[in-house]
């Protein structure tokens, strides 16, 4: 595995979910779960960098 596999992978994963939420259709109530998964979608990419940074430590 190479050594930033996980960092491009938590990246597409992010632009994926964002892209796909961008589909989405709703009202109200779809607002706020679209708004809830692209908070955690992009959280893990955003946790993975210091992550790296403190176990390197």
């Amino acid at each position: 595995m190479k050594e930033n596999d996980l960092k491009e992978r938590l990246f597409r994963f992010a632009v994926n979910v964002l892209k796909m939420l961008g589909t989405l259709k709703g009202g109200k109530e779809t607002d706020v779960i679209k708004y809830q998964l692209s908070k955690s979608a992009t959280s893990s990419g955003a946790n993975y960098s210091p992550c790296q940074i403190a176990s390197n430590c």
